[in-house]
């Protein structure tokens, strides 16, 4: 009979690179190295079904432990031992894997099938008692902490209290006798925390472990990662079950990480490190610092030879920088991991450059292995190199970035002070997942151990913080809060330090930064074909091929010709919303609130005459600035009580006036005006097109004034582009009759001065209704542009000044958000609002001219929505342009290449 079970459980010889989602990206890869015929432990992969599975239901999916055990029977025979032999012991470990890289955020187990009896066998084995007695201890360990939830700090206690009586602080220097004393130890660790001894049945620990690796999907820290990287929630974890080889066995074993190319820099060379008579956690954990990787030529120049050419064959087969995790157990090699490796934002954009030189990728290809939020990252600011600085300290730069900040020196105290608007460096022995909240609070991370492959580092460079690792002369003492420096200098906590993650330099106090290179390189201060920075020249190939392959346009977001100035030196091609409500601050706010308060004609005239030579000489100057292209102008779309006094202050203001037997006639009208006009919910009261309606004339200054300035600049041979844009229409008569009335000042002042305006009338789709009719809308509207910041607060019924601070953090830890919709567009509700507008305008209007110019117009998720339902250009403010720009690009790549680039 024919069994339709599905199968949860693939050996790496079933399995291949492209089944990352069913087999994670570790458990896939392991297959792909395996059928490339590299050395690697056999094993097998638990899918993430399994896992979604159990932790949907609560219990292991039905047939799960048969397949474990079929494999597990496999296994022992490709190896020749069982599993907890007591003579000859098979050992394993047990390993998470998700499809997308969470570095340290799950559950690691190794040593699984070691107890009392087999641990004796182990010695025996290999000959060596100490080697056994260590790996017993490890087990122990990491199944407290991992399976048993046991505090990890009862451990290391345990184990600093043996060095201190051993008059050592180096794990090495703990002989046999030393590590069963230990092991004792911890036996009653385990015994005291859960009231049972530790288990001796090695399937009892094995099944323990792959459950506990499936809980680790939900750990706090893994949400914590997800949600900052933004991983979706549901994926769940593989479990990798791969026979132990021994890194731990003496001097001629150790574990490596390599990278194919530096993740920090992208240049080409040997990259990695590596540590002799070790297990791989304590290279990735940071407890003892490593040798360079080109010391193992040396120290086994085989083993040595032999990675360099697994190295090359993984960069060939992958395209790409590859990071390795390998182990050398009594002078043989093994491959422990491979994938696609993390790295910094210059080192992604010199790395795709160099794949395109040697005919690896095209540039198609190199557009999409760079992201939009790397490319902010080029941009952060760097220290000013000629500054008087006191170094305190150089380590290794483990991630760039020019950090400055308050030293704190454990994770609670950087989120605490962080919510308090202070700026933080976390500063640490070494980091461990726990460490995670505070390495996301953190401007940037410092640690005395640890190098390019710590846990510090490889997260730091994933988020792209800036992070220093490895500066040994640094003696830091986290309990009593202080760092000392070789100079005898102190950094208490709260004190400023400064860190260079591109140059691993420390420093004390606050070093001035200044512009980077790639933002000189977009202001227009830097000749690319003369410029020494290799990375300004990768920057500027892929952005001239994005510019060619996108196919939506990018504006900017601006209000002041300075703005357009520098929106169009960083590709802006146009302004998509120009908020003209800006332009009445300050001083002229007392001509607006002469305007509200009119109580007839001529005041209200009067007022306006006032106000038109301020608004031309405005558009004017944004106008010039951006000659010859597109310039949407908003009209005045304010909540009404931002010109107006603030009515608490007000009545103040009058009582004490009265109570003086004072009377200040202007103060008591101000008073009946501000009750009169006082909303209880101004975002949603008379603003926007409301207003054009309500004060009469306003709209049609604003209006006179664009075409006045729009006219003037003809007659100087230039070539004006403005474009009205009405806010907040709800209903196609709204528009209808304030387009009459725009049409009419403009056809007056085409006659007044002789020229031709051919200036296009359009609308801010901002209300859910205006998107459900907007095919009526379009009967009135030359072009659209959603406004997807209101849109998101009317869709949601959000007011955004309330309720991020009230509760967005709830909403987004208990699932309700992935990241606030604020921030990236909500595609099922806000998206669907605009994939309607978009399509019902088109069909009344198949030449409307549709874009947005809320903040999701920089955001690089939301741009690929924007193109995937057709918009024409995005807006967004300056310093995003570049991002936008790539983001297009790759969308549209990705599209139509038929994937997915983010």
């Amino acid at each position: 009979m024919k069994d339709d079970r599905k199968k949860y459980v693939y050996a790496f010889a079933e399995g291949n690179k492209e089944l990352k989602d069913l087999l994670g990206g570790k458990g896939a890869n392991l297959a792909e190295m395996t059928n490339l015929g590299l050395p690697v432990p056999p094993g097998f992969t638990i899918t993430t079904e399994a896992c979604t599975t159990y932790l949907n239901t609560g219990s292991t999916p039905e047939g799960l432990d048969e397949e474990v055990a079929t494999h597990l029977a496999a296994l022992e025979k490709a190896r020749g031992k069982k599993l907890g032999d007591p003579d000859d012991p098979l050992l394993v470990s047990v390993r998470s894997g998700a499809k997308f890289s969470m570095p340290g955020m799950m559950e690691t187990v190794l040593n699984v099938g070691l107890n009392d009896q087999s641990v004796e066998g182990l010695a025996r084995q290999a000959d060596n008692d100490r080697f056994a007695w260590d790996s017993y201890r490890r087990l122990i360990q990491m199944f407290g902490k991992t399976v048993q939830n046991i505090e990890g700090e009862a451990f290391e206690e345990a184990l600093e209290e043996i060095k201190r009586a051993k008059d050592t602080h180096n794990d090495l220097d703990l002989d046999a006798d030393d590590l069963r004393q230990l092991v004792d130890v911890y036996k009653g660790i385990v015994r005291e925390h859960t009231g049972a001894d530790f288990p001796q049945d090695p399937r009892e620990q094995l099944t323990a472990a792959i459950n506990a690796v499936f809980d680790s999907w939900n750990s706090d820290r893994a949400v914590l990662y997800r949600r900052q990287e933004r991983i979706p929630a549901d994926l769940g974890t593989a479990v990798n079950v791969v026979a132990m080889v021994f890194g731990n066995m003496g001097m001629d074993s150790g574990t490596g990480v390599a990278f194919t190319r530096d993740p920090g820099t992208g240049e080409q060379g040997v990259y990695g490190d590596y540590l002799q008579n070790a297990q791989g956690e304590d290279v990735v954990a940071g407890i003892r610092n490593t040798v360079p990787l080109q010391d193992l030529e040396k120290l086994d120049k085989t083993s040595y030879d032999r990675l360099m050419e697994i190295m090359a064959t993984l960069e060939g087969h992958y395209r790409d920088l590859c990071d390795i995790e390998f182990t050398i157990e009594a002078g043989q090699l093994w491959m422990l991991q491979t994938r696609v490796g993390k790295r910094t934002a210059a080192a992604a954009f010199r790395i795709a450059s160099q794949l395109v030189d040697e005919g690896v990728i095209d540039l198609d290809e190199a557009v999409q292995r760079v992201t939009g939020e790397q490319l902010v990252h080029l941009m952060f600011p760097q220290f000013d190199t000629s500054a008087k600085v006191h170094q305190l300290g150089r380590g290794i730069s483990a991630s760039p970035g020019a950090a400055v900040g308050k030293a704190v020196f454990d994770s609670y105290t950087a989120v605490k002070w962080s919510r308090s608007g202070e700026k933080v460096i976390l500063v640490r022995r070494e980091t461990n997942p726990d460490d995670l909240n505070g390495m996301i609070a953190a401007q940037g991370i410092l640690t005395s151990r640890g190098g390019k492959t710590s846990h510090a580092a490889v997260v730091a460079r994933g988020m792209g913080k800036t992070c220093v690792c490895g500066v040994e002369e640094l003696q830091v003492n986290t309990k009593r809060r202080f760092l000392t420096a070789p100079d005898g200098t102190e950094v208490h906590e709260g004190d400023v330090i400064s860190i260079d993650g591109s140059t691993g330099r420390v420093y004390l106090g606050e070093v001035p930064v200044v512009d980077s290179p790639v933002v000189e390189y977009f202001e227009g201060q830097v000749d690319v074909s003369t410029a020494k920075d290799d990375l300004v020249s990768a920057v500027h190939r892929i952005m001239t091929h994005a510019d060619s392959a996108r196919r939506m346009g990018v504006r900017a977001n601006a209000d002041t010709a300075e703005d357009a100035e520098r929106a169009r030196r960083f590709g802006a091609e146009g302004i998509g919303l120009c908020r003209t409500e800006h332009m009445f601050l300050g001083e002229r706010r007392q001509h607006v609130e002469r305007l509200i308060l009119a109580e007839d004609d001529e005041q209200r005239d009067q007022a306006l005459e006032a106000l038109l030579p301020l608004q031309r000489w405005d558009f004017l100057q944004l106008l010039t600035a951006m000659d010859g292209l597109p310039t949407t102008i908003r009209l005045l779309d304010p909540p009404l009580h931002e010109f107006l006094p603030d009515i608490t202050e007000l009545s103040v203001r009058v009582a004490l006036a009265e109570s003086r037997g004072e009377k200040n006639e202007n103060d008591l009208r101000l008073m009946q005006a501000v009750h009169r006009l006082h909303e209880q919910n101004p975002m949603l009261g008379l603003r926007g097109v409301r207003l054009g309606l309500v004060v009469p004339g306003l709209f049609n200054l604003q209006t006179r004034s664009i075409a006045e300035a729009a006219a003037q600049l003809v007659k100087l041979g230039k070539d004006p582009r403005p474009e009205i844009m009405i806010p907040l229409v709800g209903s196609v008569q709204e528009l209808e009759i304030i387009r009459g009335e725009t049409e009419q000042v403009l056809k007056e002042v085409a006659e007044e001065t002789g020229c031709d305006l051919p200036i296009m009338i359009g609308t801010m789709i901002e209300l859910p209704r205006a998107a459900l009719t907007a095919d009526q809308i379009a009967e009135a509207a030359q072009f659209f542009s959603f406004g997807t910041n209101d849109l998101t607060q009317t869709t949601w019924g959000f007011s955004r000044d309330d309720v991020e601070a009230a509760f967005f953090s709830t909403y987004l830890e208990v699932g309700i958000f992935g990241v606030s919709p604020f921030e990236t567009i909500d595609e099922d509700g806000v998206g669907e609002l605009v994939r309607i507008g978009t399509e019902k305008g088109r069909a009344t209007r198949p030449d409307l001219k549709v874009g947005v110019c809320g903040e999701h117009g920089g955001d690089p998720d939301s741009v690929h929505f924007f193109n995937k339902v057709g918009l024409d250009y995005v807006s967004c403010s300056p310093f995003r342009v570049p991002v936008a720009r790539l983001e297009a690009a790759r969308a549209t790549v990705a599209q139509e290449g038929g994937s997915d680039s983010r």
